[in-house]
């Protein structure tokens, strides 16, 4: 069986499962982010596990379930959790849910992470308004398969990502922050392969390219999503300053500590978010 094939069977097998519900917006949460799933109404739960051919997380944090239903009135499909090249997954696997997420029907997906903050706040969410592809690696290498352009004008060798990260979302996003009382700020990600933190040095290296966040996530998904022709909005939940910018040591226990402290703002702009999304994108043929 195909890659291409096996996608394809582990999205019917969710497709039956969700029943009659047509989700165009899905999501993913990223460490400590996952209680978000809690705010689905009418909530259908598939474990990766269920699934076929699933990779499956291995990481505390990352719960491992795919949580479908209304959010904010909008059908979503959530992707509680996801899996990591440092966990010694190959690129294919680690991209394997964002393929399955598209075979679904969905036209825009938000990917959440923890990150680390380069001149923001703890705790602090942030929009992502472009990224840096530090992993060594990139997800559309090997043959191209064109069926995998869901979307018109997607499935292509060559893929554009000067709009990696949608204007037209992040518009949306910071209208819902506004209604929920807050503003969010933009930043550049820089992905690293990990498990290891980032040293000072390569922190002062990042800023001097421009970054404002790292994290070892959404990077591989966000250019399979636009492979696929899906708008992408990404936002960070800032769970540490990076290092040499603060004094304790990192700690994944420290990122999903705050990462569960900002839970309930994040759902209530997610929450907020949903209709917005779903409404612009299911505008469109």
């Amino acid at each position: 069986m195909t890659y291409y094939e096996q996608v394809i069977e582990a999205a019917d097998y969710v497709k039956a499962r969700l029943g009659r519900l047509e989700p165009h917006v899905g999501m993913v949460l990223g460490s400590g982010l996952g209680a978000v799933a809690e705010a689905v109404v009418d909530s259908i739960i598939v474990t990766y596990g269920e699934i076929p051919h699933f990779p499956q997380s291995t990481v505390e944090g990352h719960s491992g379930c795919l949580v479908a239903g209304l959010l904010g009135d909008a059908p979503v499909v959530i992707l509680q959790g996801r899996v990591h090249f440092y966990e010694g997954y190959s690129p294919l696997q680690v991209t394997f849910p964002m393929r399955v997420l598209g075979a679904l029907g969905l036209r825009a997906v938000v990917l959440t992470n923890a990150a680390g903050g380069i001149g923001y706040r703890v705790g602090q969410l942030v929009l992502l308004s472009d990224h840096i592809n530090m992993m060594g690696w990139n997800p559309l290498s090997g043959a191209n398969e064109p069926r995998f352009g869901f979307r018109p004008g997607a499935g292509l060798r060559f893929t554009d990502m000067t709009e990696a990260y949608s204007k037209r979302l992040r518009l949306l996003a910071h209208e819902a922050a506004g209604e929920e009382g807050f503003a969010l700020e933009e930043g550049v990600y820089l992905a690293t392969p990990g498990p290891s933190f980032e040293t000072p040095a390569e922190i002062r290296a990042f800023r001097a390219l421009g970054a404002t966040l790292v994290g070892m996530s959404t990077v591989p998904e966000t250019i399979v999503a636009r492979h696929m022709g899906l708008e992408v909005l990404g936002l960070s939940c800032v769970t540490n300053p990076a290092a040499g910018l603060g004094s304790a040591q990192l700690c994944h226990e420290e990122v999903q500590q705050t990462g569960r402290l900002v839970e309930a703002r994040l759902s209530g702009l997610l929450q907020r978010l949903a209709p917005k999304i779903a409404a612009q994108v299911e505008e469109e043929p």
